[in-house]
């Protein structure tokens, strides 16, 4: 297989994961001031919410796939980021925000959020496409919203 991702009919998945969603959507529409009060009206604990909540997401969301954060390891040269941010811009992403840490034994730790709404091609293949890149080491998504 070469997706992280599958479309999976929520009959045959654990309850637990719907309240996620429902904890997530309360957050989200201020029904629930904090987590705390969003898990305890979804009927979930604290560590069912933090270990799903960034995996999970309703099909029919109108914000699913319209932002993805991305971990990247980068080797410490001139125009490495230049280049992934070029490559960035050919895929038709949008950069939101970018932290990149001091880099340590000649690599760097970037940080970047993208507004992927515009893009026709999967996050595999955005990522599979960073990759290929000279000087990156690796890619791994973080988060989408």
């Amino acid at each position: 297989m070469t997706s992280d991702y599958l479309f999976v009919n929520k009959k045959i998945l654990p309850e637990y994961l719907d309240k996620v969603i429902l904890a997530r959507d309360l957050l989200a529409s201020h029904e629930a001031d904090t987590i705390t009060d969003a898990v305890a009206k979804a009927g979930i604990s604290r560590n069912t919410y933090y270990k799903y909540k960034d995996y999970v997401f309703s099909a029919d969301s109108p914000t699913v796939g319209r932002h993805v954060v991305l971990s990247m390891i980068l080797k410490d040269e001139a125009g490495v980021l230049n280049s992934v941010l070029t490559r960035l811009n050919e895929l038709h992403t949008s950069v939101l925000t970018i932290s990149q840490a001091l880099p340590i034994g000649h690599k760097a730790n970037v940080l970047i959020s993208l507004d992927i709404s515009k893009v026709t091609v999967s996050v595999d293949e955005i990522t599979k496409e960073l990759k290929e890149l000279n000087h990156v080491r690796s890619v791994h998504m973080d988060a989408m919203d």
